[in-house]
């Protein structure tokens, strides 16, 4: 088990809550009278989720995109975000804030506040984001909820910002789709909105597609099939690292949206099917007839 599962394993017992859901789902709910907020709250460290030297700027659009695509699997509408931030020198922080006006504006989140620590000269940083939404439908999507029979769909592209990330470490020229799905992810709100009150099960690919699915398996108490030949995968990614596929399905950053819906769902934007659930196996995921060990998923893990 990481130290990440671990840890977690030893808060589930403060974390009661019913809003907390297990700690088993990408964001809080809380029923407030007639409305449910989503919360959702991800740190970004210098050197482990972002090369050492990248743009502020980029750091900062990347912190707050990833938690709107929390929301956006909840179908949530974001109402505003709070961050932490660490500081470094005048120059380097006013070029981080012209990122954040930057994502900020784009998707019309407000900022509602925050904090700000500065550390010994040497630590890496860390920024954190809290992200506060408003449900759009009801029940709000879990993890779980993966019905036997259901198919897995994936709404966004897979490997484009592993593709970027590994042309940038090369160090030559990147395409700028691909550049920017490492960089500069898009959260997909409107997506994850039109989805949400049709859906069985949803969430985001952030730590990689075969992670993330046997994650929505073993919440629904299922195991999920995979085909790899049906993923997404654009022909940019594709044409920048084909000795590599493989890798792309276990890597992450995709900030994709994975969910469960029938096999003759009808969905309201491009998604792909590629797997289908069915009863438990044994292995919580199956890639292409394959059993895959929890190691052998890949993904982010701590």
């Amino acid at each position: 088990m990481s130290a990440e599962f671990a840890y977690i394993d030893l808060l589930r017992s403060l974390a009661t809550h019913p809003g907390a859901r297990g700690l088993a789902d990408d964001a809080a709910v809380i029923e407030l009278g007639s409305e449910t907020l989503i919360l959702t709250h991800d740190s970004i460290a210098e050197g482990m989720h972002v090369r050492c030297g990248t743009d502020p700027a980029d750091i900062a659009w990347k912190l707050i995109a990833t938690n709107l695509s929390d929301l956006a699997a909840k179908g949530a509408a974001p109402l505003g975000v709070l961050t932490a931030h660490a500081l470094g020198e005048p120059d380097w922080d006013a070029a981080f804030v012209e990122g954040l006006r930057a994502v900020l504006e784009t998707y019309d989140v407000p900022l509602l506040g925050g904090d700000t620590i500065r550390l010994p000269d040497g630590a890496a940083r860390v920024f954190g984001c809290t992200a506060i939404g408003r449900a759009t439908c009801s029940p709000v999507p879990a993890r779980s909820g993966a019905k036997p029979g259901d198919a897995l769909w994936v709404t966004g592209a897979i490997g484009d910002a592993f593709a970027g990330f590994t042309l940038i470490e090369a160090g030559g020229a990147v395409p700028d789709s691909l550049a920017a799905a490492y960089l500069r992810p898009v959260p997909l709100l409107f997506e994850g909105r039109a989805l949400a009150p049709l859906v069985h099960a949803m969430m985001d690919v952030s730590d990689g597609l075969l992670l993330d699915a046997a994650r929505m398996a073993e919440a629904s108490g299922m195991t999920v099939r995979i085909d790899s030949a049906r993923v997404p995968i654009s022909a940019a990614a594709r044409a920048a690292i084909p000795d590599r596929l493989d890798e792309a399905l276990r890597w992450g950053d995709d900030y994709a949206l994975l969910f469960a819906a029938p096999t003759d769902f009808e969905a309201p934007t491009a998604a792909a099917r590629i797997g289908d659930f069915i009863a438990v196996t044994g292995a919580a995921l199956l890639l292409d007839g394959r059993p895959l060990e929890p190691g052998d998923a890949g993904g982010y893990r701590h």
